[in-house]
Parts: structure tokens; sequence; C-alpha cells
């Protein structure tokens, strides 16, 4: 068998729980990928490959073969993980959370490139001891708009990009970088040994790199570069962003 020189990206599932008022297969669980996602991904040379909800050493295997993970958007982080109670109906999603959590403690342990995305990138806080605001719009009601429930990825917001860093050299030439937004929590505290690569102008966390990695292998952002085509050529180039993970991801399978 000739062997693939496909550089195999793992990517975190987003789950729907069983539901018997869904006509198809409502009594299971579905495992799936979100369509930007994977066409964002799926460019030629890159396999996208959807990590299933294994156990132990029959997940480890899967994610062993693995060049790269990203974690990808969805379901609120469960606020027992960051050592608080839910404050209102934000419960989160305890199940992902654990199924991501080894997903992600693999890949650090094994130096694997990460991409966090959205959930993934407040994941990836959490992970490293961070905390988050459950709900901006309740905790704090004079932010700025992050969500929009029926605009959803057709709204934007300017950030300001960190000087000296990875994303200054990567974005440091815009003059007014926007980010989409969608998004109603936020990080509060920052994780341990995590370096800031942009904030939005009301001063939440939008972008950071691990700093025991070189710059931008193992990072997160809190917009979705995946659905920047929603608003074409108004937002910070996210190929740039997926070129850098790339090409980590090339060294490491070397």
């Amino acid at each position: 068998m000739k062997e693939s020189n496909m550089v195999k990206i793992g990517v975190s599932a987003c789950f729907f729980y069983p539901d018997a008022e869904r006509a198809v297969f409502g009594h299971k669980s579905l495992s799936y990928m979100e369509n930007d996602m994977a066409r964002w991904i799926g460019k030629k040379g890159v396999l996208p490959v959807l990590l299933p909800d294994l156990e132990g050493t029959l997940l480890e295997d899967i994610l062993d073969q693995m060049d790269g993970i990203i974690l990808q958007g969805g379901s609120d982080i469960a606020p027992q993980h960051y050592g608080e109670k839910p404050i209102g109906s934000w419960r989160g999603d305890p199940y992902r959370d654990q199924y991501e959590l080894k997903i992600l403690d693999y890949a650090i342990k094994h130096h694997k490139p990460v991409l966090g995305i959205c959930r993934g990138f407040q994941l990836m806080n959490v992970y490293f001891g961070g905390t988050l605001y459950q709900d901006i719009a309740s905790q704090l009601p004079h932010a700025g708009l992050h969500r929009s429930a029926s605009l959803y990825d057709k709204i934007n917001h300017p950030i300001h990009i960190e000087q000296g860093t990875l994303f200054d050299r990567l974005y440091g030439h815009v003059l007014n970088p926007l980010v989409n937004t969608v998004h109603h929590q936020a990080i509060k505290d920052l994780g341990r040994d995590l370096e800031v690569y942009a904030r939005s102008e009301d001063g939440f966390v939008e972008a950071f790199g691990y700093s025991k990695e070189v710059p931008g292998k193992v990072m997160g952002v809190q917009w979705h570069p995946e659905f920047s085509q929603t608003q074409a050529g108004k937002l910070l180039d996210e190929d740039l962003i997926f070129n850098v993970f790339i090409e980590h991801a090339r060294q490491h399978r070397n």
C-alpha cells in the first residue's frame, strides 16, 4: 500500500446527545464536524480526521497518528471544570469537556501542534488553569457585543494585536483588524504559560499561544476563522493562521 503524504489533522467532535424528538437516530449520540470547518481544513495535502469518542488507549492510538489537533467550537465549557458553579442556565457540556481535555492533554504531553477555536480556545485556557466569564452580557453588561443569535457570524469587532508576538508578525500591517464574534463566554483569568496575541477593544483576550512551545505551534483564537467567508474581504486573512498551524504539523510529522 502506498504511504500517504497527506498531513493528518485530528478534529475534536461536536456531539448531539440522544433526543427522542429527533426523527433520525433519536435515541443515539451523534458526533459531527461543522461543514465550514471541514472545508477550511480540507485543503490540498491535508486530511481532516474526525476524532471518535473512544476510551483510553483506543483513542490514544488514533491521536498518535495525527500530525496536529484542532479543537472546534460549540457548546459551553462546564463551570465545574474551572472551579465555579453555574449561573442561570449556563450548565455547559461536561461530557464533551472530558473527551476534549483527554485529547488536549495527550497533544500537549506529546508535543503535537494544537489550534483551539472559540470553545476550543476557552477549553485550552481552562486546561492551563484559567477561568471564564460564564455569560458576558449578564456579568459584564457594559462590554461590547460579542454574539448575536440571529446574525451569528455576520457581526464583527476590532481587535488589538499585541506587539512583538506571532500575530504582530502575521497581521501587524493591517490598519483596522476585524474578526467575527460568535461567543457569549470569555476568558476571565488567563491560564499559566499563555502569551496573549490579541485582545478585543473592550479588553477580552482574543488570541494566545502556549509559551513553552515555539510560537504558533499551540495556539487558540476566540473567533471562527473558518467562518470568515461569510464576511469575505472584511476580516483578517484566516489562511495565515491555518498556514502557520499546518507548517508546524508538517514539521511534527517529519
